[in-house]
């Protein structure tokens, strides 16, 4: 399959680089080179994944992936940065970036790295054997997996893509305790060792959209001292 790439990239040694290996895997490579014009591509074009330096000229790579994810078509997003301090990292993350690779890094790694957000998004995409519920309600929340909408008391709450897919999970699982780990595990595709407080800020923007009162919900509940688990549901 040919893959579709943006690589927004202001090196232009290096996004050659890659741009050439990523060639040799027969995916179809576009090149930004300014952080405005990266974010202008990644929003009228249909690409299988980003990868997106962090510092660019024009706009960061932070702002850029921010406001990707504000748009409901899900694209992974893998993030390469000269940072090595643990918060640039979890900051990545917390704003919706798939995984991320530390320059200086070696091309097998970068390319392993590629295929496995490609795997991942392709089994996600798959068509799945067990048939979605039209509706899952639980009191005045419903969640419609096929068209990925939720309203609550009949509003339409407007989620990114990895919002909703925490929501989702919970709401396929009612009354199971999932661990961070767990949940980082099933919804972002694997572990990040030592970020699950990454899973603690979305589930506080989840609930701050959803909740009437995020300081004593309804859907998203705490199991103190375990992790998290869904209200129970009710049947459409």
């Amino acid at each position: 399959m040919s893959y579709r790439v943006l690589l927004i990239e202001d090196n232009p040694e290096l996004a050659n680089l890659l741009k050439m290996h990523l060639q040799d895997l027969h995916y179809v490579v576009e090149l930004a080179n300014h952080g405005k014009l990266g974010l202008a591509k990644a929003e009228t074009g249909r690409y299988d994944l980003i990868v997106l330096d962090i510092m660019l000229p024009g706009m960061d790579g932070l702002e850029i992936c921010r406001q990707i994810r504000t748009h409901p078509d899900y694209v992974p997003v893998l993030m390469l940065t000269a940072r090595s301090s643990e918060i640039d990292r979890v900051l990545g993350l917390e704003i919706g970036a798939d995984d991320y690779v530390t320059k200086p890094f070696s091309i097998p790694e970068f390319l392993a790295r590629v295929k496995a957000l490609l795997r991942r998004t392709e089994k996600m995409r798959a068509p799945s054997t067990d048939k979605l519920p039209a509706l899952i309600r639980a009191h005045d929340l419903t969640v419609e997996p096929e068209k990925r909408r939720v309203t609550v008391d009949g509003r339409l709450v407007d989620l990114t893509a990895k919002e909703f897919d925490l929501l989702l999970h919970f709401a396929r699982n009612p009354g199971r305790v999932f661990t961070r780990e767990e949940l980082l595990e099933a919804v972002w595709g694997y572990s990040y060792e030592g970020y699950e407080h990454t899973v603690n800020s979305h589930i506080n923007r989840l609930r701050g959209k959803i909740e009437k009162d995020p300081a004593r919900p309804r859907y998203v509940l705490t199991a103190w001292g375990v992790g998290y688990k869904f209200a129970e549901t009710e049947e459409p």
